[in-house]
Protein backbone atom coordinates (compact mmCIF):
# COMPACT_ATOMS: atom_id res chain seq x y z
CA UNK A 1 0.00 0.00 0.00
CA UNK A 2 1.64 3.56 -1.20
CA UNK A 3 1.04 6.62 0.59
CA UNK A 4 -1.20 8.96 0.45
CA UNK A 5 0.01 11.76 -1.74
CA UNK A 6 -0.03 15.20 -0.49
CA UNK A 7 -0.60 18.07 -2.01
CA UNK A 8 1.22 21.12 -1.41
CA UNK A 9 0.11 24.97 -1.66
CA UNK A 10 2.67 28.11 -1.37
CA UNK A 11 1.47 30.79 1.14
CA UNK A 12 2.64 34.23 1.09
CA UNK A 13 2.42 36.07 4.60
CA UNK A 14 3.33 40.14 4.13
CA UNK A 15 5.10 42.22 7.10
CA UNK A 16 4.65 46.16 6.48
CA UNK A 17 6.96 46.70 9.84
CA UNK A 18 10.67 47.11 9.80
CA UNK A 19 12.74 43.93 10.56
CA UNK A 20 16.24 44.71 12.01
CA UNK A 21 18.63 43.23 10.36
CA UNK A 22 22.00 42.51 12.67
CA UNK A 23 24.25 44.28 10.24
CA UNK A 24 22.61 47.52 11.79
CA UNK A 25 20.29 47.73 8.46
CA UNK A 26 16.76 46.57 8.20
CA UNK A 27 14.05 45.96 6.06
CA UNK A 28 10.36 46.69 5.29
CA UNK A 29 7.21 45.68 3.14
CA UNK A 30 8.73 42.18 2.69
CA UNK A 31 6.94 38.98 2.09
CA UNK A 32 7.84 35.27 3.71
CA UNK A 33 6.51 32.65 1.30
CA UNK A 34 5.36 29.35 3.10
CA UNK A 35 3.82 25.44 2.76
CA UNK A 36 2.19 24.30 5.73
CA UNK A 37 1.10 20.10 5.55
CA UNK A 38 -0.80 18.18 7.79
CA UNK A 39 -3.15 20.10 10.72
CA UNK A 40 -2.46 22.41 13.74
CA UNK A 41 -3.93 20.23 16.95
CA UNK A 42 -6.22 21.82 19.13
CA UNK A 43 -3.14 23.08 21.87
CA UNK A 44 -1.47 24.49 19.09
CA UNK A 45 1.16 21.81 20.47
CA UNK A 46 2.54 19.74 17.30
CA UNK A 47 3.84 22.25 14.99
CA UNK A 48 7.28 21.37 13.56
CA UNK A 49 10.06 24.07 11.73
CA UNK A 50 11.43 23.11 8.48
CA UNK A 51 14.62 25.18 7.63
CA UNK A 52 15.79 25.14 4.53
CA UNK A 53 19.69 24.85 3.24
CA UNK A 54 21.34 26.95 0.44
CA UNK A 55 19.41 26.04 -2.56
CA UNK A 56 16.46 24.65 -1.43
CA UNK A 57 13.02 26.38 -0.61
CA UNK A 58 10.20 26.25 1.67
CA UNK A 59 8.55 23.53 -0.71
CA UNK A 60 9.77 20.75 1.68
CA UNK A 61 7.44 18.48 0.73
CA UNK A 62 4.28 16.94 -1.48
CA UNK A 63 3.65 18.25 -4.81
CA UNK A 64 2.28 20.27 -6.84
CA UNK A 65 -1.51 19.52 -8.78
CA UNK A 66 -0.46 18.71 -12.30
CA UNK A 67 2.95 19.36 -12.27
CA UNK A 68 5.24 16.65 -13.05
CA UNK A 69 8.63 16.13 -10.57
CA UNK A 70 6.91 18.80 -8.62
CA UNK A 71 8.23 16.84 -5.12
CA UNK A 72 9.66 18.59 -2.29
CA UNK A 73 13.13 18.72 -1.80
CA UNK A 74 12.67 16.39 1.62
CA UNK A 75 9.68 14.47 0.42
CA UNK A 76 10.95 11.22 1.46
CA UNK A 77 11.46 12.44 4.86
CA UNK A 78 7.93 14.36 5.03
CA UNK A 79 4.49 13.65 4.24
CA UNK A 80 1.93 10.94 5.55
CA UNK A 81 3.59 7.93 7.43
CA UNK A 82 7.28 9.31 6.73
CA UNK A 83 9.45 10.12 9.33
CA UNK A 84 8.27 13.37 10.05
CA UNK A 85 5.14 11.77 9.62
CA UNK A 86 2.64 14.63 8.87
CA UNK A 87 -0.65 12.78 9.94
CA UNK A 88 0.72 13.61 13.58
CA UNK A 89 2.65 17.17 13.07
CA UNK A 90 1.56 20.41 11.66
CA UNK A 91 5.12 21.22 9.27
CA UNK A 92 6.19 24.38 7.91
CA UNK A 93 8.32 25.65 5.04
CA UNK A 94 9.50 29.09 5.02
CA UNK A 95 11.43 30.62 1.93
CA UNK A 96 14.40 32.31 3.72
CA UNK A 97 14.54 36.28 2.97
CA UNK A 98 17.05 36.99 0.09
CA UNK A 99 16.09 33.95 -1.44
CA UNK A 100 14.64 33.98 -5.03
CA UNK A 101 11.90 31.11 -4.60
CA UNK A 102 9.09 33.93 -3.27
CA UNK A 103 10.27 35.24 -0.27
CA UNK A 104 11.34 39.28 -1.00
CA UNK A 105 14.82 39.49 -1.95
CA UNK A 106 17.48 40.76 -4.66
CA UNK A 107 14.72 39.97 -7.37
CA UNK A 108 12.15 42.00 -5.87
CA UNK A 109 11.38 46.23 -5.84
CA UNK A 110 13.05 48.23 -3.40
CA UNK A 111 10.10 50.11 -1.25
CA UNK A 112 11.66 53.89 -1.39
CA UNK A 113 13.21 53.25 -4.61
CA UNK A 114 10.38 51.38 -6.81
CA UNK A 115 13.80 49.94 -8.01
CA UNK A 116 14.91 46.33 -8.08
CA UNK A 117 16.78 45.73 -5.29
CA UNK A 118 19.83 43.96 -6.69
CA UNK A 119 22.88 44.41 -4.93
CA UNK A 120 21.32 47.03 -2.57
CA UNK A 121 19.81 43.61 -0.90
CA UNK A 122 20.81 44.19 2.77
CA UNK A 123 23.20 41.81 4.13
CA UNK A 124 21.03 38.79 6.06
CA UNK A 125 22.16 36.12 9.03
CA UNK A 126 21.10 32.51 10.04
CA UNK A 127 19.60 34.98 13.03
CA UNK A 128 17.99 37.22 11.00
CA UNK A 129 16.07 34.32 8.91
CA UNK A 130 15.22 32.90 12.50
CA UNK A 131 13.82 36.25 13.74
CA UNK A 132 11.78 36.39 10.44
CA UNK A 133 10.40 32.79 11.01
CA UNK A 134 9.72 33.87 14.70
CA UNK A 135 7.64 36.59 13.29
CA UNK A 136 5.23 34.42 10.71
CA UNK A 137 4.74 31.47 13.63
CA UNK A 138 3.81 34.67 15.79
CA UNK A 139 0.88 35.38 12.69
CA UNK A 140 0.54 31.56 12.65
CA UNK A 141 -0.41 31.77 16.71
CA UNK A 142 2.15 28.88 17.46
CA UNK A 143 3.88 30.32 20.52
CA UNK A 144 6.06 27.25 20.60
CA UNK A 145 7.41 24.28 18.24
CA UNK A 146 7.08 20.65 18.98
CA UNK A 147 10.84 20.92 16.84
CA UNK A 148 12.76 22.43 14.21
CA UNK A 149 14.50 20.53 12.01
CA UNK A 150 17.08 21.41 9.13
CA UNK A 151 20.33 19.80 7.43
CA UNK A 152 23.39 21.59 6.38
CA UNK A 153 22.52 25.55 6.59
CA UNK A 154 18.93 24.45 7.74
CA UNK A 155 20.55 22.38 10.64
CA UNK A 156 22.38 25.87 11.24
CA UNK A 157 19.42 28.01 11.57
CA UNK A 158 17.57 24.83 13.97
CA UNK A 159 20.56 25.41 16.43
CA UNK A 160 19.77 29.31 16.31
CA UNK A 161 16.57 28.29 17.04
CA UNK A 162 17.65 27.09 20.31
CA UNK A 163 19.64 29.81 21.49
CA UNK A 164 17.56 32.71 19.87
CA UNK A 165 14.18 31.73 21.10
CA UNK A 166 14.87 28.94 23.73
CA UNK A 167 11.44 28.75 25.32
CA UNK A 168 9.92 28.45 22.36
CA UNK A 169 11.40 25.31 20.65
CA UNK A 170 11.04 21.56 22.42
CA UNK A 171 13.18 19.91 20.64
CA UNK A 172 16.11 20.15 17.61
CA UNK A 173 16.41 18.16 14.95
CA UNK A 174 19.59 19.10 13.33
CA UNK A 175 21.29 16.73 10.12
CA UNK A 176 24.76 16.90 8.43
CA UNK A 177 25.44 20.09 9.65
CA UNK A 178 28.06 22.20 12.03
CA UNK A 179 28.52 25.29 14.83
CA UNK A 180 30.33 27.40 11.93
CA UNK A 181 32.32 27.05 9.08
CA UNK A 182 36.15 25.80 8.67
CA UNK A 183 38.52 28.15 6.71
CA UNK A 184 38.06 25.57 3.84
CA UNK A 185 34.84 25.92 3.81
CA UNK A 186 35.17 29.35 3.54
CA UNK A 187 37.30 29.26 0.97
CA UNK A 188 35.10 26.83 -1.48
CA UNK A 189 32.40 29.86 -0.89
CA UNK A 190 34.39 32.89 -1.53
CA UNK A 191 35.80 30.63 -4.91
CA UNK A 192 32.14 30.50 -5.75
CA UNK A 193 31.36 34.28 -5.60
CA UNK A 194 34.08 35.37 -7.38
CA UNK A 195 33.29 33.05 -10.05
CA UNK A 196 29.91 35.30 -10.13
CA UNK A 197 31.34 38.64 -9.43
CA UNK A 198 33.75 38.34 -12.11
CA UNK A 199 31.44 37.40 -14.86
CA UNK A 200 31.13 40.09 -17.19
CA UNK A 201 27.38 39.92 -17.55
CA UNK A 202 27.48 40.16 -12.95
CA UNK A 203 27.70 44.49 -13.19
CA UNK A 204 27.86 45.06 -9.39
CA UNK A 205 25.15 43.03 -9.05
CA UNK A 206 22.77 45.14 -10.95
CA UNK A 207 22.54 42.91 -13.80
CA UNK A 208 19.14 42.85 -14.05
CA UNK A 209 18.83 46.53 -15.19
CA UNK A 210 21.10 45.06 -18.19
CA UNK A 211 18.43 42.29 -18.82
CA UNK A 212 21.30 39.91 -18.72
CA UNK A 213 22.42 36.76 -16.03
CA UNK A 214 25.85 36.18 -15.26
CA UNK A 215 25.04 32.33 -16.26
CA UNK A 216 28.68 31.34 -16.13
CA UNK A 217 29.60 32.36 -12.83
CA UNK A 218 26.34 30.78 -11.55
CA UNK A 219 27.74 27.69 -13.15
CA UNK A 220 30.96 27.79 -11.96
CA UNK A 221 29.66 28.10 -8.68
CA UNK A 222 27.66 25.35 -8.93
CA UNK A 223 30.22 23.15 -10.02
CA UNK A 224 32.73 24.01 -7.30
CA UNK A 225 29.64 23.29 -4.67
CA UNK A 226 28.22 20.08 -5.86
CA UNK A 227 31.95 18.86 -5.79
CA UNK A 228 32.09 19.24 -1.94
CA UNK A 229 28.24 17.88 -1.57
CA UNK A 230 29.74 14.04 -3.20
CA UNK A 231 32.14 11.81 -1.27
CA UNK A 232 35.31 10.64 -3.53
CA UNK A 233 33.49 6.87 -3.08
CA UNK A 234 30.53 8.21 -4.82
CA UNK A 235 32.28 10.11 -7.63
CA UNK A 236 34.36 6.92 -8.19
CA UNK A 237 31.10 4.56 -7.84
CA UNK A 238 29.04 6.56 -10.50
CA UNK A 239 31.38 8.20 -12.87
CA UNK A 240 35.41 6.95 -12.18
CA UNK A 241 37.39 7.51 -15.26
CA UNK A 242 34.31 6.61 -17.65
CA UNK A 243 35.38 8.68 -20.84
CA UNK A 244 31.99 10.10 -22.55
CA UNK A 245 30.46 8.00 -25.83
CA UNK A 246 31.99 10.33 -28.62
CA UNK A 247 35.47 10.24 -27.70
CA UNK A 248 38.01 10.05 -30.41
CA UNK A 249 39.29 6.68 -31.44
CA UNK A 250 43.21 6.63 -30.27
CA UNK A 251 45.01 4.61 -27.85
CA UNK A 252 43.67 5.75 -25.00
CA UNK A 253 40.59 6.68 -26.04
CA UNK A 254 41.27 10.89 -25.75
CA UNK A 255 41.07 13.65 -27.80
CA UNK A 256 44.35 15.44 -25.79
CA UNK A 257 42.12 18.55 -25.60
CA UNK A 258 42.19 21.23 -23.50
CA UNK A 259 38.55 22.42 -24.70
CA UNK A 260 36.74 19.25 -24.56
CA UNK A 261 34.35 17.47 -22.42
CA UNK A 262 35.75 14.09 -21.94
CA UNK A 263 35.08 12.58 -18.37
CA UNK A 264 31.94 11.45 -17.69
CA UNK A 265 32.27 13.57 -14.52
CA UNK A 266 32.77 16.72 -16.47
CA UNK A 267 29.55 16.45 -18.49
CA UNK A 268 27.51 15.78 -15.29
CA UNK A 269 29.00 18.84 -13.47
CA UNK A 270 28.19 20.84 -16.71
CA UNK A 271 25.25 19.64 -16.81
CA UNK A 272 24.68 20.81 -13.01
CA UNK A 273 26.18 24.12 -13.52
CA UNK A 274 23.92 24.97 -16.74
CA UNK A 275 20.86 23.64 -14.77
CA UNK A 276 21.31 25.82 -11.92
CA UNK A 277 22.23 29.04 -14.08
CA UNK A 278 18.42 28.59 -15.14
CA UNK A 279 16.83 29.16 -11.67
CA UNK A 280 18.93 30.22 -9.16
CA UNK A 281 19.64 34.05 -8.94
CA UNK A 282 23.45 35.62 -8.51
CA UNK A 283 22.60 38.05 -5.89
CA UNK A 284 20.88 35.41 -3.84
CA UNK A 285 23.47 33.11 -4.14
CA UNK A 286 26.32 35.79 -2.98
CA UNK A 287 23.40 36.35 0.36
CA UNK A 288 23.81 33.20 1.08
CA UNK A 289 26.73 31.78 1.24
CA UNK A 290 27.88 34.93 2.95
CA UNK A 291 25.12 33.69 5.94
CA UNK A 292 26.91 30.19 6.33
CA UNK A 293 30.68 32.06 6.69
CA UNK A 294 29.31 34.32 9.14
CA UNK A 295 27.05 32.03 11.34
CA UNK A 296 29.19 31.18 14.92
CA UNK A 297 27.51 30.97 17.95
CA UNK A 298 30.38 30.94 19.91
CA UNK A 299 31.97 33.85 18.83
CA UNK A 300 30.30 35.91 21.35
CA UNK A 301 31.79 33.44 24.08
CA UNK A 302 35.34 33.67 23.13
CA UNK A 303 35.04 30.82 20.75
CA UNK A 304 33.67 28.39 23.48
CA UNK A 305 30.36 26.49 22.25
CA UNK A 306 29.54 25.20 25.44
CA UNK A 307 29.07 28.82 26.65
CA UNK A 308 27.08 29.47 23.85
CA UNK A 309 24.89 26.67 24.38
CA UNK A 310 24.07 27.18 28.02
CA UNK A 311 21.25 29.18 26.59
CA UNK A 312 19.62 26.01 25.26
CA UNK A 313 16.59 24.44 26.68
CA UNK A 314 15.74 21.93 24.04
CA UNK A 315 16.20 18.24 23.61
CA UNK A 316 18.85 17.22 20.59
CA UNK A 317 18.65 15.04 17.91
CA UNK A 318 22.46 15.34 15.65
CA UNK A 319 22.69 13.26 12.83
CA UNK A 320 26.30 12.78 10.43
CA UNK A 321 27.54 11.08 8.30
CA UNK A 322 31.13 9.44 8.04
CA UNK A 323 32.15 10.61 4.33
CA UNK A 324 30.37 14.20 4.73
CA UNK A 325 34.07 15.87 4.41
CA UNK A 326 32.30 19.54 4.44
CA UNK A 327 29.87 19.14 7.46
CA UNK A 328 32.06 16.53 9.36
CA UNK A 329 31.02 14.15 11.87
CA UNK A 330 34.00 15.88 14.03
CA UNK A 331 31.32 19.14 13.69
CA UNK A 332 28.66 17.45 15.19
CA UNK A 333 30.48 15.56 17.54
CA UNK A 334 31.33 19.24 19.06
CA UNK A 335 28.08 20.50 19.50
CA UNK A 336 27.26 17.08 21.19
CA UNK A 337 30.24 17.74 23.94
CA UNK A 338 29.08 21.36 24.25
CA UNK A 339 25.49 20.30 25.03
CA UNK A 340 26.52 17.58 27.55
CA UNK A 341 28.81 19.82 28.89
CA UNK A 342 25.63 21.62 29.91
CA UNK A 343 23.96 18.64 31.20
CA UNK A 344 20.95 18.82 28.37
CA UNK A 345 19.25 15.64 26.89
CA UNK A 346 20.73 14.87 23.24
CA UNK A 347 21.01 12.21 20.61
CA UNK A 348 23.52 11.26 18.21
CA UNK A 349 23.52 9.15 15.06
CA UNK A 350 26.71 8.95 13.21
CA UNK A 351 25.46 6.90 9.86
CA UNK A 352 28.30 5.22 7.90
CA UNK A 353 27.22 6.16 4.30
CA UNK A 354 28.74 6.44 0.88
CA UNK A 355 27.22 9.69 -0.18
CA UNK A 356 28.99 12.07 1.02
CA UNK A 357 26.93 15.40 2.46
CA UNK A 358 24.17 14.83 0.35
CA UNK A 359 23.39 12.22 2.68
CA UNK A 360 21.15 14.36 4.34
CA UNK A 361 18.55 14.35 1.54
CA UNK A 362 18.90 10.68 0.17
CA UNK A 363 16.86 7.09 1.55
CA UNK A 364 19.42 5.54 3.66
CA UNK A 365 16.73 3.27 6.31
CA UNK A 366 19.10 3.79 9.42
CA UNK A 367 19.10 7.70 8.40
CA UNK A 368 15.15 7.72 8.33
CA UNK A 369 14.80 5.11 10.97
CA UNK A 370 16.83 7.14 13.48
CA UNK A 371 14.32 10.46 12.83
CA UNK A 372 11.39 8.37 12.57
CA UNK A 373 12.14 6.76 16.34
CA UNK A 374 12.53 9.82 17.49
CA UNK A 375 9.60 11.99 16.01
CA UNK A 376 8.03 8.66 17.70
CA UNK A 377 9.51 9.49 20.88
CA UNK A 378 8.23 13.37 20.10
CA UNK A 379 4.52 12.68 19.85
CA UNK A 380 4.27 10.11 22.45
CA UNK A 381 5.39 13.59 24.87
CA UNK A 382 2.79 15.37 23.37
CA UNK A 383 0.11 12.72 24.11
CA UNK A 384 1.13 13.19 27.62
CA UNK A 385 3.87 10.50 27.75
CA UNK A 386 7.22 10.85 29.98
CA UNK A 387 10.53 11.45 27.97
Amino acid sequence: MTDPILIAQAQSMHFAEPLQLQSGASIRDYSLTFETYGSLNAQRSNAVLVCHALNASHHVAGVYPGQDNSEGWWDNMIGPGKPLDTNQFFVIGVNNLGSCFGSTGPMHLHPDTGRVYGADFPVVTVEDWVNAQALLLDRLGIAQLAAVMGGSLGGMQAVSWTLQYPERVKHAVVVASAPNLTAENIAFNEVARRAIVTDPDFHGGHFYQHNVVPKRGLRIARMVGHITYLSDDVMNTKFGRQLRDAVADSATGYRYSTQDVEFQIESYLRYQGDKFSEYFDANTYLLITRALDYFDPAAAYGGHLSAAFARTQAKFLLVSFTTDWRFSPERSREMVQALLDNQRDVSYAEIDAPHGHDAFLLDDSRYMNVVRSYFERIQHELAGGSA
